[in-house]
């Protein structure tokens, strides 16, 4: 799609874009793991179990199509959504009706969120025809754009001249792209849940998926397993390993990867993190074929047939998050924490101050 534009309805993801309100804007190979690893992998863990995954495909993005202009409207703010580091939309200080009609004498006059006038400004890019681009949009510029417009009308019969003054306000905002990371379900049948080996083939299996995605500068967080004793109508007493974790692209050493692709960090941050979870999948199809046709002995742990799922879970930068209601334009963003609200981790949501109210965008905290 443009790197930005009008649009008025949703997509299916590309980047980079930008979205606008009323009218909105629009601003890897897998490696294969070599078989000598795996096949010393699988010699680890046949004495303990053996494991299969098939990861879902998902939606890392949605995006909007269109042209690269949003026309004002006297009747309410027009709102645009512009990505962090790119150039924002043309916002046309006219609405699209207006447009479309010859105008006499036009003057153009905007107006920004610090109630200074823009013409001069280094960041801004105004046109002769009234249209304003804001350069290199950063969380701070968010705010209300105001653009007046006066023209005139000419009485074809007497000449006589009336002069026409229309306001336009675009509100426009910094966001982001949610960062992506992803929980990983997947049961296994076990003997008996005081057996060692329990604990044994789940730190083997971390080390092992730790190891696969390691070159992605990705790793496993918040791993954990139960084993729960569950009575069926045809088997009777079963044991079971309740396993989770979560594939995340914030392994040490991101923060370099990232500053090669400044403007682009979430893009690339949330590509390793599908390729990572892609690899894992990729490992346990697999592993499964090995452990089923390699092995010389029965594992004692074994897969629970359909049982592996996989989630996106979405994050927010600091001073950004995500609120369906108020940017329903734009709710799979993460929008710039707006006056009165601040958001200090990562977290989705911007917190609401007591005081003293922070009245700037992108908040941190209250001070």
């Amino acid at each position: 799609m443009e790197a930005e534009g009008a649009v008025s309805a949703p997509s299916r993801p590309r980047r980079p874009f930008v979205r606008g309100g009323g009218r909105m804007a629009g601003g890897g190979g897998r490696t294969r793991c070599p078989p000598g690893a795996l096949l010393g992998m699988a010699a680890v863990l046949a004495a303990v179990g053996w494991v299969r995954a098939e990861p879902k495909e998902e939606q890392l993005s949605i995006d909007l199509i269109g042209k690269n202009e949003v026309y004002g409207d006297t009747r309410h703010e027009v709102n645009v959504y512009v990505k962090v580091f790119t150039n924002s939309p043309f916002l046309v200080c006219m609405d699209l009706a207006l447009s479309q009609e010859k105008i006499i004498d036009p003057k153009y006059s905007w107006i920004g969120p610090d109630g200074r006038h823009l013409e001069g400004q280094k960041y801004a890019n105004m046109t002769e025809t009234g249209k304003l681009m804001v350069m290199g949009f950063r969380e701070s510029m968010s705010g209300t754009y105001t653009c007046t417009l006066s023209h005139k009308i000419i009485e074809t019969t007497t000449q006589e001249e009336t002069e026409i003054v229309q306001a336009y306000k675009f509100m426009v905002y910094a966001y982001r792209e949610a960062d992506h990371a992803y929980q990983v379900f997947v049961r296994f049948t076990t003997a008996h849940c005081q057996l060692r080996n329990n604990g044994l083939f789940f730190e083997t299996l971390e080390k092992i998926l730790n190891s696969t995605i390691a070159h992605l500068t990705c790793h496993i967080t918040q791993s954990s397993y139960k084993c729960h004793s569950i009575r069926t109508p045809k088997h009777g007493l079963q044991h079971e390993l309740f396993v989770n974790f979560q594939v995340d692209p914030f392994a040490p050493g991101w923060e370099e990867v990232c500053h090669k692709f400044p403007y682009d960090c979430e893009d690339v941050t949330n590509m390793r993190a599908q390729q990572a979870a892609e690899r894992i999948g990729k490992f346990f199809q697999q592993l499964r074929y090995i452990l089923e046709h390699e092995a010389e002995a029965v594992p004692t742990i074994q897969y629970v047939e359909n049982s592996f799922s996989m989630t996106p879970i979405d994050s927010c930068r600091p001073g950004f998050g995500k609120n369906h209601r108020t940017h329903q334009n734009c709710a799979s963003c993460c929008v710039v924490c707006g006056p009165g609200t601040y958001s200090p981790n990562n977290e989705v949501t911007c917190r609401t101050c007591a005081r003293p109210r922070v009245r700037m965008y992108g908040a941190k905290s209250c001070q």
